[in-house]
């Protein structure tokens, strides 16, 4: 329409991360399959004060690689290494 400004919003960007019950939703299964994953050291994750999130980059990287080897990628491969206790730790002094 003539005389009204153009919008200055943009298209929303995509998510950076997203939350467990998202990405049970991306991916068909559970939340509580997803947190078990996570528990377990096999699913990538960040704990903000108890909560957990899932980085968006980690999904598309699986997603990517499962589509370019046309085959099952493990989950378990974009989590850092480190063991149990290492998590545990950093997670009780809130690091």
């Amino acid at each position: 329409m003539r005389g009204q400004p153009l919008s200055t919003e943009s298209a929303p960007s995509a998510p950076q991360f997203y939350s467990v019950a998202e990405v049970a939703r991306l991916f068909g299964m559970s939340s509580m399959t997803v947190y078990r994953a996570i528990a377990a050291g096999e699913f990538p994750a960040v704990r903000i004060r108890g909560r957990l999130i899932v980085p968006a980059r980690a999904v598309d990287s699986m997603v990517d690689a499962a589509v370019a080897d046309n085959g099952v990628v493990d989950a378990a491969s974009w989590v850092p290494e480190c063991n149990p206790a290492e998590i545990s730790q950093r997670s009780s002094k809130g690091a």
